[in-house]
């Protein structure tokens, strides 16, 4: 279809002075029967194109040759200037040029946000000789969007973003007597880096700032001097070989924090949750869990009331179905849902084991990256139970020392966790049966790794209670 001659003339309701309009090619004409506006886009050698054209109702509609165009008003400045400034619309380009008294190189992109990444492309060996380009784009999520994509196709270090409109764009700004605040924002328009990455000189008041992270202390001693406490947003994992007392170990922390007050959600998938229940009443009755059952059913709705009838033990009643996907999915209702700050998941490979195909390495990363992203998402704590492989030579119920060689399945676990507590003990011994050995085998938050603690077994009242001894293994470090 042919093009359309224009008329020049003011966009008063706009705030652009005819000057301005004639400058860029922007003016007014008649599409079929209907008053358009028109821009007009040129190739570098000045000759015309195409032109866009704009109805009242904001449709667009594009005559000539589009897909030869490169950035509008592109044809107006030489190349190796210091500064370019980029906008979102032709308008805006107009505003923005006007406001420098349509002295400096402005150009926009033809198709909008959604397509500026495109647009820039194909001019950016033209945009590239000069020495700063600047991305004034709308103040929206569109906008922003869209010039965080386009600054990533500009050199680093030359690309700037606008951040700091007082209205939603350019035009806006001129029309409502904002050119000084225009002109200011686009000087003071930050260097693009991409996220994440943040200037040491600009650290300090992150520095300054007030450690709003939480934590609680362990129930031992020898675990707080190590581990420095349990903090929000890190997954610990616990592992031994088989029948050392991992799960043991995990409901004495949760009646612990219980306890304390804390929310604590509780999966034990080798158990139902009526056992996981009366393991929690019968450490708070100091009693054995199998003599739980021989007391008088009114001391244990009493222990049930005061452990678990409050509120703060949340148990998941998996019915035999141990979906990752699912099961995910309830820590996360326990996190968000009813706000769970602690979360005991006992264990990781009875969880993957459900599975009926597929890798066991693979899926057992998977698992733990969702898990990991899980816990920096809800700024929750998470004991993860895990198996250890069978070392050569001595077994682990022979108190064999545990090492993050031996985790069962994948380095990720070792990799996403940030404290792996390996518990020993030799279960033939009959001196040393009932001492379980706490290795702290990775520490990321204080470093110390090595014997921790060791934690006696009471026969008389079912409980582990931190064990002192002259001849405790000293830490390594």
């Amino acid at each position: 279809m042919s093009l359309i001659d224009i008329d020049y003339i003011p966009l008063k309701k706009r705030g652009i002075k005819i000057e301005t309009c004639k400058k860029w090619g922007y003016g007014t004409g008649d599409f079929n029967g209907k008053p358009v506006q028109v821009a007009n886009y040129r190739c570098p050698k000045g000759n015309l194109k195409a032109q866009k054209l704009r109805t009242h109702t904001k449709e667009f509609r594009w005559l000539g040759e589009p897909k030869s165009i490169n950035l509008y008003g592109e044809h107006l400045w030489e190349t190796n200037g210091k500064r370019v400034v980029i906008t979102e619309g032709e308008i805006d380009a107009l505003s923005v040029s006007q406001a420098f008294e349509n002295k400096w190189p402005v150009v926009s992109v033809p198709n909008g946000a959604a397509a500026a990444p495109k647009a820039i492309s194909k001019s950016l060996e033209w945009l590239e000789t000069f020495s700063e380009i600047v991305l004034c784009f709308d103040q929206d999520d569109a906008g922003r969007s869209a010039a965080n994509a386009c600054a990533h196709l500009i050199t680093p270090g030359k690309c700037k973003i606008v951040h700091g409109l007082p209205e939603k764009d350019a035009n806006e700004c001129v029309m409502k007597g904002k050119v000084k605040e225009l002109v200011a924002a686009i000087w003071e328009a930050k260097t693009f880096r991409p996220d994440g990455v943040v200037a040491g000189e600009e650290l300090w008041d992150h520095i300054n700032k007030a450690d709003t992270g939480w934590s609680v202390e362990y129930p031992w001693q020898g675990f707080n001097d190590s581990l420095m406490g349990m903090r929000g947003g890190e997954l610990v994992t616990l592992t031994a070989g088989t029948g050392i007392g991992k799960s043991s170990v995990c409901r004495e922390l949760a009646h612990y924090l219980v306890q304390q007050g804390h929310k604590v959600g509780y999966i034990a998938l080798e158990e139902s949750i009526k056992k996981t229940a009366e393991c929690m009443m019968a450490i708070h009755m100091d009693v054995p869990h199998t003599t739980f059952r021989d007391l008088p059913e009114e001391a244990r709705r009493n222990a049930f009331n005061e452990c678990i009838g409050h509120g703060n033990l949340v148990l998941y009643d998996h019915w035999g179905s141990q979906d990752p996907a699912r099961l995910l999915g309830q820590v996360r209702y326990m996190c968000k849902g009813l706000g769970c700050k602690f979360i005991f998941l006992d264990h990781l490979s009875i969880l993957v084991s459900a599975l009926e195909e597929g890798d066991e390495r693979r899926m057992i990363d998977n698992t733990m990256t969702k898990l990991r992203a899980l816990v920096e998402e809800t700024d929750v704590h998470c004991v993860l139970v895990s198996h250890l492989k069978r070392p050569d030579g001595r077994g682990h119920e022979e108190g064999a020392a545990t090492s993050l060689s031996q985790l069962r399945g994948s380095h990720a676990i070792a990799q996403l966790s940030d404290a792996v507590l390996g518990c020993e003990r030799n279960q033939q011994d009959q001196l040393e049966a009932r001492n379980t050995t706490i290795r702290v085998l990775k520490n990321r938050y204080a470093g110390t790794t090595g014997v921790c603690a060791t934690l006696e077994y009471n026969p008389s009242t079912g409980r582990l209670n931190e064990f002192h001894s002259p001849f405790e293994e000293s830490n390594a470090s």
